[in-house]
């Protein structure tokens, strides 16, 4: 089936994400930082295969995140393969081997427990994949019992076991989907904080943070 997008909705949905990066760049440069130090991913649940496909061509956006596997499959098959695609949904158990072999599948997000990691590991070894697939850790930072993740004092131990028992699997980040009024009262974001540690105790070098927030609070 073939994708097509109207000239109107690509210039859209590129002035769109110009003014998200020029919100990055600003936001980043105000902390010290480089554009290069973050990325953005283009969550893209519920939008119809032709909006990627214009905002992948015509504003170069390469990273786009899914909440459900057989939407992400849908549209891993429709769109261009070069695609960097995340999973930012609840993975569940019976749907890992699914996921797992989406070719162009760049990163799982919500890795929640180490049973979790275990299945997604068997289901990437069934399905053959090249190379270990990228994964974070989902971290509850906020406490709330709405929002997924394990609680922080998990992290460490999952990760060891993911390191030391899923070579299907790259330990790559750690996750959290952020409070939408966060205190700022110090300067500092409490949830990046609190994942940010999370990482200090795992040390692995180069180990990434991802956080769904708005853009001048992700940044920070």
């Amino acid at each position: 089936m073939s994708v097509a997008y109207s000239p109107e909705r690509a210039e859209e949905l590129a002035q769109n994400l110009a003014e998200v990066r020029t919100r990055m760049e600003e936001t980043l440069r105000s902390k010290g930082g480089a554009a290069q130090e973050a990325r953005l991913v283009a969550v893209s649940k519920y939008k119809p295969a032709s909006d990627i496909l214009a905002a992948y061509e015509k504003a170069g956006q390469r990273h786009f995140g899914e909440n459900y596997v057989q939407e992400l499959i849908e549209k891993s098959e429709q769109l261009p393969v070069d695609i960097q695609w995340h999973f930012i949904g609840t993975l569940q158990s019976n749907k890992c081997k699914s996921i797992a072999a989406i070719p162009n599948l760049y990163v799982v997000e919500t890795i929640d427990s180490g049973k979790k990691a275990s299945t997604l590991d068997k289901a990437c070894a069934a399905v053959g994949r090249p190379h270990p697939l990228r994964i974070f850790l989902q971290v509850n930072t906020s406490g709330e019992e709405s929002k997924g993740g394990m609680l922080p004092d998990e992290a460490l131990q999952v990760a060891q076991h993911v390191i030391s028992s899923c070579p299907q699997l790259q330990l790559a980040g750690l996750m959290t989907i952020g409070s939408p009024n966060p205190d700022l009262e110090n300067g500092e974001n409490p949830d990046f904080k609190t994942l940010n540690e999370c990482r200090d105790k795992i040390n692995i070098p180069d180990l990434e943070l991802s956080m769904v927030s708005p853009v001048n609070l992700l940044v920070e």
